[in-house]
């Protein structure tokens, strides 16, 4: 990674959706019982993706890193419903799950709850995942595993003819640029003839800071360090707000916290120099609960804040 690079970690609140109330599906949102399950979740989602971080990191060490933990999570517990044995095993495994502490059906019912929440309207904050199963005319699922990742994952499923790959490469982009109001397009532009199934999952996120940045203090042409050697010019945004932050003496870092206009955050993780292999090791759900803890006990204080602006791709895609 470079060695001036930080990491950005977004935090949503979840706001729990009444019983029955998910676009008119039988839920329970609100019992205790899943949120219990929802809160231990949360430790092991956490988990999974700062180690998938860290596989990223080696793969792609001199390259910036962007992904969706909760949308590849969900995705492969709901595939682990078309597993059986020990490949359902290996699959929850891999995840963090260890299915003496957690049953297969607590698992399933938590991730349900996740994504009725994270689809609940929000005033003032747009947040929307959404799963699509495009399955071969040729295969023939069974309707128990159908009618469970519509109920549980709120996922569409449609029957496609991949023997017509343009055919179905139209299908699939159509249906996630619709879902997703023109924000993701062309998602799928190299479909492989011999292809099966595609899972596809989306996820669009938009929402204000609660302090926003002026415009008319964005300053173009702004000098920007890379790495060592690697300078580059680009507009840089500035702000002089009450800020909540903290000191990690033993990680050698700083994290900022920026608050968005209703129940969501985003940390800034910024490393000493030459410490950012130690701030990456250390990452885990324990970490961020020690943040969490120090980051309420302490008061806001007034910080000059400059952050690049930079326009994020519209999606990013993996290997179905």
């Amino acid at each position: 990674m470079p060695l001036f690079f930080s990491l950005v970690l977004l935090i949503l609140g979840l706001h729990c959706a009444p019983p029955n109330s998910c676009e008119g599906k039988i839920t329970s949102c609100l019992s205790p019982q899943q949120n219990a399950t929802l809160y231990k979740m949360s430790s092991i989602n956490a988990d999974f993706a700062f180690n998938l971080y860290r596989r990223f990191t080696v793969e792609t060490p001199d390259q910036n890193i962007f992904f969706s933990p909760v949308s590849i999570s969900a995705g492969l517990a709901m595939l682990s419903l078309g597993a059986c044995s020990s490949t359902q095993t290996q699959i929850l495994e891999s995840l963090g799950f260890n299915l003496t502490d957690t049953p297969m059906a607590e698992i399933q019912q938590g991730f349900q709850h996740l994504i009725c929440s994270l689809n609940f309207p929000k005033k003032e904050l747009e947040l929307q995942m959404g799963n699509a199963l495009f399955i071969g005319k040729q295969l023939k699922p069974l309707a128990k595993f159908l009618d469970v990742v519509k109920n549980l994952y709120e996922t569409e499923v449609f029957s496609t003819d991949f023997s017509n790959v343009s055919a179905a490469q139209q299908e699939i982009n159509s249906h996630v640029e619709r879902q997703t109001k023109g924000k993701i397009v062309d998602l799928i532009q190299d479909l492989k003839p011999n292809t099966v199934t595609v899972l596809v999952n989306y996820l669009c996120f938009k929402a204000q800071w609660a302090n926003p940045f002026d415009p008319s203090k964005t300053e173009e042409g702004s000098s920007f360090l890379v790495d060592k050697t690697t300078t580059v010019q680009v507009p840089m945004m500035h702000q002089m707000e009450q800020y909540y932050h903290l000191v990690d003496t033993e990680l050698n870092c700083t994290v900022l916290q920026m608050d968005y206009s209703k129940n969501a955050l985003a940390l800034f993780v910024l490393p000493k120099e030459g410490q950012m292999e130690w701030v990456e090791g250390a990452m885990s759900s324990k970490t961020l609960k020690k943040w969490n803890r120090l980051l309420r006990k302490g008061l806001p204080t007034r910080l000059c804040f400059t952050l690049v602006k930079r326009e994020l791709k519209p999606f990013l895609k993996s290997d179905s």
